[in-house]
């Protein structure tokens, strides 16, 4: 601590102050300005990435259902059709 600062001007510490919610996993995530403008509140920002997160998940399924074992994928096999 620097010399111009004294103990007792910093008032009385808590110990354990932020525990509970650390423990809970809470995660902050500091958003770019021009993201944060877009989603108004915290609820925003989690929808629209559960959103995502839903999209991505089907577009996993679709592969994988498309690509299964014994089928042709590739250029190749579209130009035998």
């Amino acid at each position: 601590m620097r010399k111009q600062y004294k103990r007792e001007d910093l008032g009385k510490g808590v110990r354990g102050k932020y525990y509970a919610a650390y423990s809970k996993g809470t995660n902050l995530v500091l958003l770019s300005p021009d993201v944060a403008a877009v989603f108004p509140t915290s609820e925003a920002v989690n929808e629209a990435l559960r959103g995502l997160v839903q999209v991505a998940k089907d577009s996993v399924r679709l592969t994988t259902r498309s690509s299964g074992p014994g089928k042709a994928v590739g250029r190749k096999s579209a130009l035998k059709k």
